[in-house]
This record gives structure tokens, sequence and C-alpha cells, in this order.
């Protein structure tokens, strides 16, 4: 991960191979950029003129200073216009920019925070500086642990220090402030990203249950793991059989963070963690099938919050809970037709064994009503019918509560891990409802609407306080972003810590 540092310094006297200077949308140079197009003898202005920079969100420039500045280069991005400004955009930008830094073969950085003592008043100088840093950390993510280096080849060019550049040294405390907290988010989102992107082979259920060991251990919380036999003691007929095919034993992962008094109902994060995805005996197509490592993604952001909240020390009771195993087609597997009895009591028809993830989840949704929640937050890769209906821009809500899921929009509002909710009729209540037994874990033929049925199946086992679900199936994983690589996202992680660290205030 980028080491990032800060300093007070002027623009145009500090040394660094690359100055970023984010840059309000104007119709000419103004401000202290007037002042280093002085410097460079008017090429910033020449570039205004020619309209190949202005300032745009995500538009940049990239110069070389010639010894006119301190700075070997110049790299200007764009924030847009000053009254539209937002932490997001700012995080955007800073990735922007931090990308091409390093496809630039650059070491080192640095971006320079004046405009923002300029147009940020109070704490929204701490929140932009943190989303330069944030941006930049996100963006720089690498997944490289399977790739061997042949010795002939140089190894690949990474930005390995930004430093943040404040025009005054008053601005010192909240800096430092700023950076520690973006650093433990970028931290926590990297994990989650680094756990999907490990192949099946090596992100088993039993590697999940010892990374969140490892978490418990750094962080001083609380970890159990429910193995085969708890889980037939407690009746988790539901999860057990999806794991049924796969020689892979399942877990039941539960980390349990208090950051203030024991007596106050905690809020319950429950993640899949279904490890690989095959289908069962209801098989996937092949083509594509290799991306089904990402079917933990929900566990990945579980697991990977607990350990933000941890490291950010934030004084609120949270429980995660993840329901791991691996659905494969084995002589053992459940097959379409097939009775479960879960941990409610509840009996479900599997209509469809590749529908394994509600099933996990009923158990381990069950499971959190012990802790007696305040609310329920679940997250999965459930259906492709989200990606239909959202695409890849933002994840379905889903839920119970009006008041809760409002909190969680606005928090992905202002994280840009965006939110939309779909709704949940009784209707599809109904049509979850089994000839045989109490439910089927899909909708006969014809019924559509495949997320919210999901939803209405999983709100069977929720439990009766607030409850909400994120379906993550279009968000977990896509192409490259500003600050996301191709293939895993590690969506989720941010959303969940601008909720918890607002929820406490309401």
């Amino acid at each position: 991960m980028i080491k990032i540092n800060q300093k007070s310094d002027s623009p145009l006297n500090h040394k660094t191979e690359c100055l970023i200077l984010p840059c309000p949308e104007e119709k000419k140079p103004g401000g202290t950029l007037k002042d280093v197009d002085t410097a460079l003898n008017g090429t910033i202005t020449t570039a205004f003129e020619n309209k190949r920079f202005e300032g745009k969100s995500n538009q940049t420039l990239l110069l070389s200073c010639n010894g006119n500045l301190k700075a070997d280069n110049l790299l200007l991005v764009g924030i847009g216009k000053t009254k539209d400004l937002t932490a997001e955009k700012i995080c955007k930008a800073s990735g922007t920019a931090a990308k091409l830094a390093e496809k630039s073969n650059f070491k080192s950085a640095s971006a320079y925070l004046g405009c923002f003592e300029k147009i940020a008043k109070g704490p929204r100088y701490g929140e932009f500086a943190g989303a330069v840093a944030e941006g930049a950390g996100l963006a720089l993510y690498h997944f490289d642990e399977y790739k061997s280096q042949d010795e002939k080849d140089a190894p690949p060019s990474r930005l390995q220090k930004l430093t943040l550049v404040a025009e005054s040294k008053t601005k010192t405390a909240i800096l430092t402030k700023s950076i520690d907290r973006a650093e433990k988010i970028v931290s926590a989102v990297h994990a989650a990203r680094n756990l999907i992107s490990h192949p099946g082979n090596t992100a088993t259920p039993t590697y999940l249950a010892d990374h969140a060991k490892k978490i418990a251990r750094k962080s001083k919380i609380t970890c159990k793991v429910l193995g085969k036999r708890e889980m037939e003691k407690l009746g988790m007929g539901a999860l057990l059989g999806v794991s049924r095919g796969s020689h892979e034993p399942p877990a039941l992962i539960v980390l349990e963070y208090f950051g203030t008094a024991k007596k106050k109902a905690p809020t319950v994060i429950v993640g899949k963690g279904v490890t690989f995805d095959t289908g069962g005996i209801s098989l996937k197509p092949g083509a594509g099938m290799d991306e089904m490592k990402m079917d933990m993604s929900g566990a990945a952001t579980t697991l990977s919050t607990l350990q933000a909240i941890a490291d950010l020390k934030l004084p609120v009771n949270v429980i995660g809970i993840v329901a791991a195993a691996e659905n494969m087609p084995g002589g053992s597997a459940i097959k379409p037709g097939d009775i479960l009895k879960s941990m409610s009591g509840k009996t479900i028809e599997v209509l469809n064994t590749d529908a394994e993830g509600r099933l996990v989840l009923a158990d381990a949704l069950t499971y959190a009503q012990r802790y007696k929640p305040k609310e329920v937050i679940d997250l999965a890769t459930l259906t492709g019918a989200v990606i239909m209906a959202l695409g890849h821009q933002a994840a379905a809500v889903i839920g119970t509560n009006p008041a809760m899921i409002k909190r969680l929009k606005e928090s992905g509002d202002a994280t840009g891990e965006r939110v939309w909710e779909l709704p949940l009729w009784e209707e599809f209540d109904k049509a979850t409802k089994s000839d045989i037994a109490d439910l089927k874990n899909i909708a006969s033929p014809g019924v559509g609407a495949g997320s919210s049925m999901g939803a209405a199946f999983l709100k069977a086992f929720a439990g009766d306080q607030p409850w909400t679900h994120i379906d993550i199936a279009g968000t977990a994983w896509g192409e490259a972003t500003a600050y996301t690589p191709k293939g895993a996202s590690g969506y989720g992680v941010r959303l969940l810590i601008h909720y918890l660290e607002h929820r406490r205030t309401k």
C-alpha cells in the first residue's frame, strides 16, 4: 500500500517528481494556478485556450516543468465546479491522478491542497484532504500474488509515496487525522479485494476463518468459528445442505466488536461466503464460471468492515457473521426437489441448487437473532437479476425499515458506493411459499423480479428488528473505474463505515 505523509510548502518551491494540482473548473487559470502558469511562461493558459484542460471532473494535463518549478513535473487534475464539489468527486479525481502518475513511472508524487483551504471551511477541509489520500490509496491497488517475475523483466513501476502538501502549518493536526483514517479504510478495502481475488483453491471456507482469526488477534476483538459438528447441533440444515457436495468443510464465522457498553444492542452484519459457486447440480454454464470465486464478496466486505471498525475504534457494537461454504456438484450434493430444514425450523424446498446464497444466509440470519440486534444488514452477491435492473452502477437495497434504507442511500451517495431501493411487496412473500414445504428457494417461472424474490425469501429468516438486504452482485466485481481495479472492487466497506459513523448520531 502506498505510503502517505504530509508537509507544509509552496507549490512553487516544493521539490518532487510530480506535483499534483487539483483544479476547479474555470475559464482561465486563477489563484495558485495562475502563479504556477506565470512560472511556466503561460503554458497552462494556452492549454485552457485550446481546451486541452479546463478543470472539468477527472480531466488531466501532465506537463514537464523544465526547471521552472522545483517540481520535475506538474499534473493538473480537474475537480469540476466548486459549487458542486464533494469528497467523492475529489476521491475520483485523486484516483485518476494517482493512476496517471504511476503509469508515467513516477515513484513519488505530491498533491497540493491549497485550493481546498480556500473553498472548504471547518471539517470539510479534513474531509477533502482525506478524500485525496483515500482516492490515491484505493486507486493504487495491485494483486500480483500469483505472478512470477522473469529475471530479465523489469519489475512493474509503482508509485510508492504520496505527500499531501498544505499551504499552512496550521493544518498539520487535521492532515494527520485525515491521513490516518484514510489509510485504515484503504487497508480494509484492499483486504476485501485480496480475499475476493484469491482463487477458490486458496480462499476456501477454512481460509476465510483463518483470516478472521488474524483480524481478531490484531484488533483484539472476539472471533469464533463454528464447524460442521457445531452447525449440526444447531440444526443449520440449509447451510450444511449447500456444502454437502464439496470436500471443503463449511464454516460459520463470527466476529464480535464492542466499542461501547455491551448492554447496547449491536448492529449485525451478515455476509454470504460461498467461496466458489459452480451452481451445484443446477450447474452454471462454463463461460465465466471462473469469476464465481467472487461469490464470497459479501463475506469479504463483512470481515473487512469489522477490521476497519476496530482500527478506527468506532464507539459502536457490531457483530459480523459469515456463512462460508463451497457449492459443488458432488455425489452427496443436494438435488432439485430436495427439502432442507433450516436452523429456524422452517423447511425449504430446493428447486434450484444455484440459488444457494439465500440458503446459507437463512441460517446465518437466524443465528444473528442470538445477539438481540437493533438492526441487521446482510450483503450478498445474490442474483444476476440485480445486474439487469441496476447494471454495475449501484447495489440493490431491500428491507423492512424505510429510515434505515434512507440512511444507507445517503451513505451510498456520500461514498460513491451507491444503493437503490427495490420493492418488497406482499406478492413476493406469497411467491416464496412451497406446496410441500414452508418455502421454496426460487419462485415459479414467470414471476420475475429475481432480486426482490431473493430478498422476500430472506425476510422469512431476518427477524422482527429493522433488516436490510444489499444485493452486491453487480458492484462487487467489474471493470476498472477511477479508483477501483478491474475485478474485485471491495464494495461495501466504505458504505458501511460511513453508515455506522453517522448511525450513532441519529
